[in-house]
């Protein structure tokens, strides 16, 4: 590996030698760029370090992308820088070095054994861009950031070609959090795998690297399981307010693993049990544990479900479920979900939990749960997901557990904006695009300590929503505000700078057909007004 990346880089320089001696030649014009400033381009997650350099480079028709053969991942991230570039300009920029005599100018792909599998520098010369990353994935989020520096329009001035001039400089970057995600509730009502995909390709955006499913909830059953049909046959049936519900085949849910694994993106699947399911008892009766008969249900109260804790074939019928969604989830992680069991006695409740974690683990996964898992005893490897209470979060700490950070008061994204807003809830409380922005986990809970926090999660329940037009309505922008707290560190982030980069986002919202909330805390200018919310002022 490293022979043939050393062979690369010696031919990568030969290119360079090539495209040097044509830009000194006279038949290759010498643009001259206007001053631009690359430290104020309005870059969200806001990065470490930015130095500007004050000339450009200039993105066009004699530009090309190269990366090394032999390195893991990065022809495939060379690939997609690509198709962005043809998706945002109409630019055909070919990869390494086809059409050499044509190439004026290189975007280069390196990594580099030195740094973290996340960061990466991007340096930004009149001729060259070159990317050093710790790995693919560092890669990806570099591409992500020169997305960002892709001016809306080209220049028609510099040539007699159309030409987008990118500030020139040097970003230097690196991710605070290991886990930057968002949870989606497919269960209470059902998105397709085209809602899924559009909403990893705004969170690859800006550099969230997790996507947490709730495939499982008392309304529907969303994942099939060959072993057990009936889940999705008869579980799999409606959703919260009746409609026809749906589910993911194995098929799907694996398309779904690898367009997110493309993006660096990590699915992390969630069954939620013990309570939270009476979809599962519904179509297997058996399961129950609440002694009532179970019916299929469409409201929205919680509560009142539960497994049959002490029975042998409720555990055989959920390692058969966690054995073949974890073959099909190759990140790390299986979400147990455990959260709001109250029909489980808390002996049940507790025994549940401790032997439900070694069948995780049995498959090579750490487990996940809410945060009141941390009342078992479960081991370092697990997960506490902090949502509600503050002291179960510090119960998982003291048994050497990571925190998932997940306020219900900060980061829940179905929480209402305010009171007049149209989809959401607000049980924990209102939460403006301000105020989902000015909170840091570090600071929120101080005892738990930056080197026990896992990352942070915006989770997305569906109760109120049934289409991706109200989904984005509550997702966005907030999201794109969290992405910030799991990538920035806080000494770097500050509402008012924020608010102003946010709004220069909406040409990317606009073109991505984003059905966002335009919050009047921040300084639009004119949103769209095919946004079906949006009324003039």
């Amino acid at each position: 590996m490293r022979l043939s990346r050393l062979l690369f880089q010696c031919l990568f320089c030969f290119a360079l030698l090539v495209i040097f001696s044509q830009c000194a030649d006279n038949s290759v014009p010498q643009i001259q760029f206007p001053k631009t400033d690359l430290a104020a381009v309005p870059l969200i997650p806001k990065p470490a370090s930015v130095i500007a350099t004050e000339n450009a480079f200039g993105l066009d028709q004699h530009t090309a992308i190269y990366s090394g053969a032999g390195d893991a991942g990065l022809a495939e991230v060379a690939a997609m820088l690509s198709d962005y570039i043809k998706e945002q300009t109409g630019l055909e920029v070919p990869l390494n070095g086809a059409n050499t005599a044509e190439i004026h100018r290189a975007v280069y792909l390196n990594l580099s054994e030195a740094m973290a599998e996340e960061a990466y520098e991007l340096y930004i010369s009149r001729d060259t861009v070159l990317v050093n990353a710790g790995s693919a994935a560092g890669a990806f989020r570099a591409v992500q950031t020169f997305r960002q520096i892709i001016p809306e329009a080209s220049n028609d001035t510099l040539a007699p070609y159309p030409i987008w001039p990118l500030p020139s400089g040097k970003i230097t970057d690196a991710p605070r959090y290991a886990y930057r995600g968002s949870m989606l509730d497919v269960a209470r009502h059902f998105f397709s795998v085209e809602d899924v995909k559009k909403y990893l390709d705004v969170m690859a955006y800006y550099k969230m690297n997790v996507l947490h499913l709730g495939l499982t909830n008392d309304q529907g059953w969303r994942i099939e399981i060959k072993s057990w049909p009936k889940l999705t046959e008869v579980g799999g049936s409606t959703e919260v307010g009746g409609g026809p519900g749906g589910f993911y085949t194995q098929e799907e849910y694996q398309e779904l693993v690898a367009y997110a694994a493309a993006r660096h993106i990590t699915i992390v699947p969630e069954v939620d049990m013990p309570g939270h399911t009476n979809a599962a008892s519904v179509s297997y009766p058996f399961l129950n544990g609440n002694g009532k008969t179970p019916q299929l249900y469409t409201g929205t109260a919680v509560g009142f479900s539960t497994f049959d804790t002490r029975k042998d074939t409720v555990y055989a019928f959920i390692e058969d479920v966690v054995r073949e969604i974890s073959a099909m989830s190759p990140g790390p992680y299986f979400h147990i979900g455990g959260d709001e069991s109250h029909s489980t006695r808390k002996s049940d409740y507790v025994y549940f939990i401790e032997r439900v974690a070694p069948i995780v683990k049995k498959y090579g996964k750490r487990v996940i749960g809410w945060d009141e898992v941390a009342t078992a005893k479960l081991d370092s490897s697990a997960v506490a997901q902090f949502w509600a209470d503050e002291e179960n979060a510090t119960l998982a700490v003291n048994q050497g557990m990571q925190v998932l950070f997940s306020p219900a008061k900060k980061a829940y994204l179905d929480m209402q904006y305010d009171s007049l807003s149209v989809f959401g809830l607000h049980w924990a409380a209102y939460i403006p695009v301000d105020t989902a922005y000015s909170w840091d986990p570090e600071s929120y809970v101080p005892e738990i300590g930056q080197e026990n926090i896992l990352g942070i999660e915006a989770p997305l329940w569906s109760e109120t929503i049934s289409n991706i037009a109200e989904l984005e309505y509550l997702a966005f922008p907030r999201l794109i505000g969290y992405a910030e707290i799991g990538w920035t560190k806080p000494e770097l982030r500050e509402w008012e700078d924020y608010k102003n980069r946010l709004a220069a986002q909406l040409p990317y919202l606009t073109r991505k057909k984003i059905q966002f909330y335009p919050s009047e805390r921040v300084p639009w200018g004119k949103p769209d007004s095919e946004l079906p919310w949006y009324t003039e002022k």
